[in-house]
């Protein structure tokens, strides 16, 4: 009789994509009916055609997967089922004894390649000139629906169900006590961790923070008058943000099923939904996405949703939080909540306190919304200083 693997084993895991795979990319590169655009349209209708078509051929002819794929299987990866869900991880030990284990949890339309060119500082300060009292066993994984933790297989993958996997993750790996570090909707997942198990938690770092640390509709004169004029500015951004770049949230949280048929099926269309994103959220200095993280990184990011196929599962997560908000900060968090709010990220103190333990909070003129990606000494600074004051 064959062995079999108990739902709760952590499997190694080794990226290996088949080369059917990507011969099948290219000739839909290949094959790309391209759109029209309105002369001298830009960005402003949406990602700019000729932008598009230049990083796709790049990504046809010239971006090189395999090496990628190499250097991704050279961190220590995993896989274990939680909740019904495979659940794919790096984890790397720290040679620190006393190292405080940290869970990373990126956003959309990020992924764990966030994390890459962190996780060697982080677990092993020692060896990349930091103070070795610093070290962080690190624990990354990917939300269920994205990269090769998906696609779901069933409903209700919202953040709190994501949080109390984590959780689950953590014990498997026998850190009964940890910090987590999230970004976007590691923002949310990470809080929610926090109020879940507010015991298990010693800290919790976010960037690119939103839900409980921003105004989501009106806010009165009485709390403007306590804001400084860079919040006053972010309160603007905000309203220009939930007008005029909220579509990809609204489709993706009322009808990401009719979205994902595109997403799954045209490379292009799957390059084009991420890229918009990293031209508008990446710091305004960078004209072009690849200003600010690199074409090879930006297609590796991407190559984790359309090799997975999950450009759709990973939008459903917005479906789910938007109709089961049960992880909806309703109550102020207890645990030690440190922020590093970067250029692009409008998340306001004055707002955060009423809803969060605020221990820590830098803000910075660098990076944007993928923090990082965009400035990873200013967020690996910050994620060590916050998390010195609790060890």
């Amino acid at each position: 009789m064959a062995e079999t693997t108990a739902p709760s084993a952590i499997v190694p895991f080794r990226i290996d994509v088949p080369q059917a795979q990507l011969d099948d990319l290219r000739t839909r590169l290949d094959l790309t009916r391209w759109p029209d655009e309105l002369p001298g349209a830009g960005w402003d209708y949406g990602t700019s055609l000729p932008y598009l078509k230049t990083l796709a051929e790049y990504w046809r002819t010239g971006y090189d997967w395999r090496k990628h794929e190499a250097r991704i299987n050279e961190i220590p990866q995993f896989r274990t089922e939680i909740d019904g869900a495979q659940v794919h991880f790096l984890h790397v030990r720290s040679p620190e004894p006393d190292a405080m284990p940290l869970i990373l949890t990126h956003g959309w339309p990020g992924s764990v390649v966030e994390f890459l060119e962190l996780i060697g500082p982080l677990s092993d300060p020692r060896a990349h000139g930091g103070d070795p009292a610093d070290a962080f066993h690190v624990v990354v994984p990917a939300i269920p629906g994205f990269g090769f933790s998906g696609p779901t297989r069933d409903q209700g993958w919202n953040a709190s169900r994501v949080a109390r996997a984590w959780h689950t993750l953590m014990g498997r790996l026998g850190y009964e006590r940890y910090g987590a570090q999230g970004g976007d909707l590691g923002a949310i997942i990470t809080p929610t961790l926090a109020r879940l198990e507010p015991e298990a938690l010693i800290g919790i770092h976010l960037n690119a923070a939103s839900v409980g640390f921003i105004p989501l509709g009106p806010v009165s004169d009485e709390f403007k008058a306590q804001l400084s004029e860079k919040d006053l500015a972010r309160l603007d951004k905000i309203a220009w943000f939930t007008n005029e770049g909220f579509g990809y949230n609204k489709l993706q949280s009322t009808r990401p099923q009719t979205l994902a048929y595109s997403l799954s099926d045209s490379p292009v269309g799957q390059l084009a939904w991420i890229a918009e994103k990293f031209k508008e959220w990446t710091h305004p200095s960078a004209e072009l996405p690849e200003d600010a993280v690199g074409r090879d990184t930006l297609l590796t990011n991407v190559m984790f949703y359309w090799l997975t196929g999950t450009g759709g599962s990973s939008a459903r997560m917005y479906y789910e939080n938007t109709h089961h908000l049960d992880w909806f900060p309703a109550t102020p968090g207890t645990v030690p909540t440190g922020v590093a709010n970067f250029h692009e990220d409008p998340a306001i103190r004055r707002w955060a306190e009423d809803l969060n333990n605020i221990t820590h909070w830098n803000e910075y003129e660098q990076g944007g919304h993928f923090a990082a990606l965009e400035a990873p000494q200013q967020l690996l600074d910050d994620v060590r200083e916050f998390f010195r004051t609790l060890r």
